[in-house]
């Protein structure tokens, strides 16, 4: 019998947050879809209903917040995290992103690949710093903490 453990449905809850711009909305579109495609998503708190699961990605006042049903839309699991231990991070991956893109229209292509090594490493540091957040809770691989870690840059983007 397949794990049940993965997600199946994933939806941004980004009310009172300003609309994304066009690259932002790009971003949430492929992660959504690349999550949905290939991901582990386990939960680990007690008594947790099997999956597969359904998650409402949010912030609220300044924390991140994950609702997540069954696939029958029953309640699983709703946790709130503060995101203060993970802001620099943040921070990093929207300056070198922003680097980045500068970069593609006018630096010569062993400079834009040297940023987007940074990029990628930033990307990974916040996926890390991501799953030591989620331990005791929910356990994912590393190419899910990545693309989740992209959805909760995507909903910290202030325009």
């Amino acid at each position: 019998m397949a794990d049940p453990s993965f997600l199946i449905d994933i939806t941004l809850d980004d009310a009172g947050l300003p609309p994304p711009t066009a690259e932002t909305e790009q971003e949430r579109r492929v992660a959504i879809y690349d999550l949905l495609e290939d991901n582990q998503f386990t939960l680990t708190i007690d008594d947790a209903p099997k999956g597969p699961y359904k998650l409402v990605l949010g912030i609220v006042e300044r924390r991140l917040v994950f609702r997540i049903t069954t696939k029958d839309d029953k309640p699983a699991s709703e946790f709130h995290l503060s995101l203060s231990p993970m802001r620099q991070v943040i921070r990093d991956y929207f300056d070198i992103c922003e680097s980045y893109f500068n970069a593609v229209t006018s630096l010569p292509p062993a400079q834009i690949e040297a940023i987007d090594m940074g990029r990628r490493g930033i990307h990974n540091e916040g996926a890390s710093q991501l799953q030591e957040r989620l331990d005791g809770k929910i356990a994912v691989d590393d190419m899910t903490a990545r693309r989740l870690f992209t959805l909760i840059c995507v909903l910290q983007f202030k325009g």
